[in-house]
């Protein structure tokens, strides 16, 4: 019974991790903006959207994570744990260190892993995940770019649409109104990453998962999303009121698409695509630097493979207990972190040879 306690107080706590990361960045472009300019009210706007989200569209994705990916022999209460505990500790360590990983992509990753350990996933099911990883920023990419361009012929021709005047204040309004389907679309789609796993052991019903999960979600929203909505707020504040509202309405639209079919997929990843074919529309394709698309598919890469290989290690060392193993994948960690510190140095060093004037 302990670790039945264990596994709903790790999965409640990440919900209030996810309640404090992705879904309150959803109203950072309102913040930022001014459109609202109470941080409280704000956090709990988003809250609100969060937890309406859960309650009334979380349930197809909670079914695929607690019965799409792995058979419900495997889903026992400690391979939950493992799960949980990989998908809390991976998104802990990234926050640490600075790097973005996506919520889904880390669950999907750290279920995936326990499945790999055991042998025993859905493949096409998984498969169907990951066409969804791509198509959706790809599809966020293509709206946004287009309506893009429409909004920018429209602020040329009407100067007061950029936010300026008495347009102002209903084009917050509606900046606002589309950061609020965003926190809905976070909580629809987000809540099946904390209790999908419970679900799936059985440890409780599905509609007290969401209700409950969406609750832990909004609370970690309201509670320490403050400092994601300053930081996310500042960093779009170079976006119009309706280019903003642009980026949320897509990036939102789209994740809910998708949670009606029951798949979990990257909401950061939606609206950064949406911001490139915003900044694309207005700036053309010189913004698509090596850098960018360098850093989104590290990040689509890294976030389910850091947690697939923590969730498989743990279940060889706490379930099967086969530490030879886990002596293989220290090794292979230890191996790749060292060739990726000794390639860097080898760049500096070459670049620092160059700028001194080395050479034959």
């Amino acid at each position: 019974m302990i670790w039945t306690y264990v596994a709903i107080v790790i999965g409640f706590f990440f919900a209030m991790n996810i309640g404090a990361s992705g879904t309150a960045a959803s109203m950072g472009a309102a913040y930022g903006s001014g459109a609202i300019q109470n941080k409280r009210i704000a956090m709990a706007v988003v809250a609100v959207g969060a937890f309406l989200g859960a309650v009334l569209g979380g349930g197809e994705v909670v079914k695929t994570i607690s019965q799409g990916l792995l058979p419900k022999d495997v889903l026992t209460v400690q391979a939950v744990i493992i799960i949980l505990a990989s998908s809390t500790f991976t998104l802990f360590f990234a926050n640490l260190i600075g790097i973005p990983l996506s919520t889904s992509e880390v669950t999907v990753g750290a279920v995936v892993g326990v499945g790999i350990a055991f042998h025993a996933f859905y493949v096409e099911k998984i498969l169907v995940i990951l066409l969804f990883w791509v198509l959706i920023p790809l599809i966020a990419f293509i709206i946004a770019w287009l309506i893009g361009k429409g909004i920018l012929r429209m602020e040329q021709r009407w100067s007061t649409l950029k936010g300026q005047g008495k347009w102002r204040r209903w084009l917050g309004y509606l900046l606002i109104a589309c950061g609020f389907l965003e926190a809905f679309s976070a909580g629809m789609n987000n809540v099946a990453n904390a209790v999908g796993p419970l679900v799936g052991a059985g440890i409780m019903e599905a509609s007290t998962g969401i209700w409950a999960g969406g609750l832990f979600v909004a609370l970690g929203a309201f509670l320490l999303g403050g400092k994601v909505l300053e930081t996310n707020g500042k960093r779009i504040t170079n976006l119009s009121l309706l280019q903003g509202s642009t980026v949320s309405f897509t990036g939102g639209t789209l994740v809910i698409a998708a949670s009606v079919f029951g798949v979990p997929v990257p909401l950061t990843q939606a609206t950064t695509c949406a911001i490139l074919g915003i900044g694309t529309a207005k700036n053309g394709f010189r913004l698509w630097q090596k850098s960018v698309i360098k850093q989104i598919i590290q990040v689509w890469i890294v976030s389910p493979f850091s947690a697939l290989v923590v969730s498989y290690a743990l279940v060889y060392v706490v379930l099967i207990r086969d530490f030879y193993t886990v002596a293989v994948i220290i090794s292979a960690f230890i191996t790749t972190v060292g060739l990726i510190s000794l390639y860097r140095a080898v760049r500096r060093e070459k670049s620092s040879f160059q700028d001194q004037g080395g050479g034959i």
